[in-house]
């Protein structure tokens, strides 16, 4: 019987045994790098918390609700201070697990959904109402021409097809507002200043101004400005507060 010739071995490429070495390696740090971040959403998502913070958390909710509502039924007690001018510039300096849900919502309805957003209001009774039971989570005062004009200036947008657009040129103004005769920036500082006939177009147009945090934190709910706190009507000083923050 003649003898079987050996099979030749199957020879495998050095260049394709160093790629697929390193598609190995690759495969291994990619998973690695997939774990980690992982790791880290679920760190920075899921806290644990204990048994008294949620405790803590529901008493502070509950306490706000309460005075919330001993707030509103005092409001005949204690006057507003009045001023020459209805007009209001609201900003809001807290609330966060501590708010009670009622409040949050009092809060949303004037467009303040986060802290050291400022707006103009007109101060009519349901906002003086409204004010008064959020009266710990925001502070307001009556803005004077020079920080009317700073605001919409430095810190200006509109709201354009759902789209947040800086005030950087009168085109901008005269596209939204044009049908109402307000055509460049000085007429949105004139209608607003002067709470004029297109008040409400103009400051559902405008965007919450976006605030800078000041130097010195604000306490809020800790102690009224009256009192030598944050939170409340601080008249004219807001201006002061409105320098620092624009």
């Amino acid at each position: 019987m003649a003898e079987e010739m050996p099979q030749p071995l199957n020879y495998i490429p050095e260049v394709i045994l160093k790629k697929r070495k390193n598609n190995e390696e690759w495969a291994i740090r990619r998973k690695l790098q997939l774990e980690q971040k992982v790791k880290k959403l679920k760190s920075d998502n899921f806290v644990i918390k204990k048994p008294e913070q949620f405790i803590r958390e529901y008493r502070d909710k509950e306490m706000d609700l309460v005075q919330m509502k001993q707030r509103g039924k005092n409001r005949s007690r204690r006057a507003f201070v009045t001023s020459d001018s209805s007009l209001l510039f609201v900003i809001r300096i807290g609330g966060k697990s501590d708010m009670h849900p009622r409040t949050r919502k009092l809060l949303y309805s004037l467009r303040l959904r986060k802290i050291f957003n400022g707006v103009f209001v007109k101060a009519d009774a349901r906002i003086l109402e409204i004010l008064q039971k959020v009266e710990p989570f925001v502070t307001y005062g009556y803005p004077n021409l020079k920080s009317i004009k700073d605001l919409i200036y430095k810190k200006g947008a509109g709201k354009i097809d759902n789209q947040r657009v800086p005030l950087t040129s009168n085109e901008v103004v005269e596209q939204a507002l044009g049908q109402n005769g307000i055509l460049c920036l000085e007429d949105v500082v004139t209608e607003i200043a002067n709470i004029g006939p297109h008040f409400k177009e103009v400051t559902t147009f405008l965007c919450p101004f976006a605030l800078t945090k000041p130097e010195k934190a604000l306490q809020g709910k800790k102690k009224r400005f009256l009192d030598g706190g944050d939170s409340g009507n601080r008249e004219d000083h807001i201006n002061e507060l409105v320098s620092k923050m624009n």
